[in-house]
């Protein structure tokens, strides 16, 4: 299939979140990047985004983790979006509201049935790291 192009990517985010289920709370995630293997996004921290202590909230995080890295496995060869079947997060630091968040996620490997990606979240100011995710899916045989 080969990899999609930046405004592929855009649709693809644009349907999710245009739909009524889950997927709806990444409506102010922007894409910025893509290239194979590779998509790069950004989001601004607002307050439906954020826990009780007012930083983002580990569970939008984790969602984050999750389609992002999916994006950028559907922008490899296969072009298939497969199914979680491992996903690990470790919450560095916090980002507070106002705070603009940069999305990061890369391929690591594609085999024939499993795909490995890792998932930065870092302050598009300081650099700092906030979170790191990594996300295993099951490509389905082929």
């Amino acid at each position: 299939m080969g990899s999609l192009s930046l405004n592929t990517i855009k649709q693809i985010m644009r349907v999710m979140v245009d739909s009524s289920c889950f997927d709806r709370n990444l409506s102010k995630v922007a894409v910025l990047s893509t290239s194979p293997g590779k998509v790069v996004c950004e989001m601004r921290v607002e307050p439906e985004h954020t826990n009780r202590g007012g930083t983002l909230h580990g569970g939008l995080t984790a969602t984050l983790v999750d389609v992002i890295s999916t994006l950028a496995i559907m922008n490899c060869e296969r072009g298939a979006p497969g199914v979680s079947v491992d996903m690990n997060i470790t919450y560095m630091n916090a980002a507070k509201v106002g705070e603009d968040v940069l999305i990061t996620a890369h391929v690591l490997k594609q085999g024939r049935t499993l795909a490995f990606a890792t998932v930065d979240l870092t302050s598009k100011v300081t650099g700092k790291l906030i979170a790191q995710g990594r996300h295993t899916k099951h490509l389905g045989s082929g």
